[in-house]
């Protein structure tokens, strides 16, 4: 079958592994039945096709996670016929756990001590020769960010395939009757005389122990992410604008070819605006995931993100998240798109879905280009400065609710636990492979999304169309009339209900569509799709929206719009990294109807402050 398995645990570099191997050839879905991913490629060696899958990344194979009921099931089953077990030769006592689960089993291994670089820059020294003869099977040191290793390996796994080596030192105790003291035992004897290391206390650099530090740590953590991110949009930002013209350059001349045709004005403006909209959008999204990674790969490569997530561990914990989330939740304060991609550095999928759906509850930046113009359309400046308060408050509220929600289904009490690591050293970080990766989630990032947002665009487009050009005569405004009886409970009139539902698709169409619906100027299919060229007039709009409205009813707005779907490149990443429509779905209704609560709730508030106010 040619058929190779990766093993090990988290962050023993799987996945960089994995990559180099595969590039694009690869496939990444969930197990059947169970909310695990599920990762396999294809490689090939001198003309001969290999087929690798990523198992998941798990501490052991005792069966107390479905990863480790998966992984022990594929292997037992003999799936593979060749199992590369990674461990991580800075942290190889510890790393090592794992195989002492795998050596029970009768299967062709061979040992991976990857991030030799870090060991080394530790002033560790390995001697492999010996492991592998204590072992009966090849040890290999190796460094998988370093893309000169990989010729050493294929030719390892095509001598294995030929002629297979098994584990001859395996614990004493095994099974169900091994505890963990066995198999560290084992690991102790194994490793005797194996590793030096040239000093036998680590000193911590002076930027380390103010990192390090309860407060002053966790300001300069965030300092740093935060400068990270701004350079992550400076990166971005050049593509971005340059897939921003395409709907101007290709747009016009393409209605006038179909326009010179008697085409349908419908098929005219999908053809025009609608589909150079769509890939304008999943241009600017794989543009944002290039320049994260890009970014955010550089300080968890050198070593910094390690100390980051112990400094949060403490906090997030709280949330049943570990201290790594740290990075894709504050990365949502730009981008919710940004954040979800983020979540694959985490241990496993339930911890990635909850980090996932923690971080919706971050207002993006896109939403604070309209939270401060609306609210000053109502409210003196005091007043706008205790919205800001209020959402931020809000937001700390709702992260909490969603992990009491959502937490236990997807990770356990018993599947909690703090970190336990050691901090690498820091070292140079390897620009090739952190260019590839960033490029490779870039792309695939493109080519996966263009159909998910295709999908729903032109489903939001059937609405939003108007054949007059006028709001009155498109779907959207005939449904929100219809059912304005049920939104007005909600706070919501048709008018803002209307930009509520723009705001799910893309919070920048929320300004357009306000202007739309109170104004009555614009194609509401152009404004949400950014083709409505013309700027808001934030004076002429404030004159109609106060003379229809209240401010309860736009407070309501703006705390609805604010909290509720990010926007629909969100939505469609979530689940691309999910791979996950029904947990998607979950989180989409929570967040919708969430957001339409909160806003009944501060409509209703709102109206007696303001009606007790007025009695006085």
């Amino acid at each position: 079958m040619n058929t190779i398995a990766l093993l090990g645990q988290p962050n023993s570099g799987k996945s960089t592994l994995f990559n180099q191997l595969t590039g694009s050839r690869q496939h990444v879905g969930n197990w059947p039945g169970k909310t695990v991913e599920k990762k396999d490629g294809t490689f090939d060696i001198r003309g001969t096709k290999y087929t690798v899958v990523d198992l998941p990344g798990s501490y052991g194979l005792s069966g107390n996670s479905d990863e480790e009921v998966i992984t022990e099931k594929f292997i037992k089953e003999g799936n593979a016929d060749l199992i590369c077990v990674l461990v991580d030769a800075s942290q190889l006592e510890r790393s090592m756990y794992m195989l002492a689960d795998f050596a029970a089993m009768d299967i062709p291994a061979v040992l991976i001590l990857n991030m030799m670089d870090v060991a080394n820059g530790q002033g560790k020294t390995i001697n492999d020769t010996l492991l592998s003869q204590r072992l009966g099977i090849p040890v290999l040191p190796f460094t998988a960010a370093d893309g000169k290793e990989y010729d050493k390996l294929k030719d390892l796994i095509e001598r294995e395939l030929k002629n297979p080596h098994r584990l001859v030192t395996k614990p004493a105790i095994q099974g169900e009757t091994a505890d963990a003291n066995d198999k560290y035992a084992w690991i102790g004897t194994l490793l005797d005389g194996v590793t030096t290391a040239s000093s036998s206390e680590y000193r911590l650099s002076k930027f380390d122990q103010k990192l390090l530090r309860p407060v002053l740590g966790k300001v300069i953590s965030l300092g740093i992410i935060l400068v990270g991110f701004l350079i992550a949009m400076f990166i971005c930002v050049p593509v971005m604008s340059t897939a921003g013209m395409l709907p101007g350059l290709i747009g016009p001349p393409i209605a006038n070819f179909l326009n010179g045709l008697n085409v349908h004005p419908w098929l005219v403006s999908v053809f025009s605006l609608l589909i150079p909209n769509t890939l304008y959008f999943c241009a600017s999204m794989s543009a944002f995931v290039l320049g994260v990674n890009i970014v955010f790969g550089f300080l968890e490569e050198i070593g910094f993100l390690a100390r980051v997530a112990y400094q949060f561990d403490g906090a997030l914990s709280k949330l049943g998240l570990q201290g790594k989330a740290v990075a894709p939740i504050l990365m949502g304060l730009g981008c919710t798109i940004g954040s979800t991609t983020g979540t694959r550095v985490m241990d496993n999928w339930g911890q990635r879905m909850l980090t996932i759906i923690v971080a919706w509850a971050v207002p993006c930046g896109s939403i604070w280009s309209i939270i401060p113009v609306v609210s000053n359309m109502f409210f003196p400046v005091w007043g706008t400065a205790l919205v800001v308060v209020g959402i931020f408050a809000y937001m700390v509220f709702l992260m909490w609710l969603v992990s009491k929600v959502f937490g236990n289904k997807l990770v356990s009490e018993d599947q909690r636990a703090g970190m336990i690591m050691e901090l690498p050293p820091y070292h140079k970080a390897h620009w090739g492979h952190i260019l590839k990766e960033a490029w490779f989630k870039c792309a695939d990032m493109f080519k996966r999304a263009i159909k998910t947002v295709t999908l729903v665009s032109i489903i939001f487009w059937i609405f939003s169309y108007s054949p007059s050009g006028t709001v009155e005569s498109s779907l959207l405004y005939k449904v929100g009339i219809t059912i304005e009886p049920v939104t007005k409970f909600f706070g919501l009139g048709w008018q803002t209900f209307m930009a509520f539902v723009s705001g799910a698709f893309a919070k920048e169409a929320v300004l357009g569509t306000l202007n739309a619906v109170f104004a009555g100027q614009s194609n509401l299919a152009d404004v949400a799709f950014h083709g409505y060229t013309g700027s808001v007039d934030t004076m002429a709009l404030t004159g109609y929206m106060t003379q229809a409205i209240s401010g309860a009813e736009a407070l309501a707005f703006i705390f609805g719009v604010t909290f509720s779907v990010p926007c629909l490149m969100a939505l469609s990443t979530t689940y691309k990294e999910s791979h996950s429509l029904k947990w998607t779905a979950r989180t989409a209704v929570f967040y919708i109807g969430a957001a339409l609560l909160l806003s009944c709730i501060v409509y209703h508030a709102a109206a007696l402050v303001t009606t007790f106010v007025s009695s006085l």
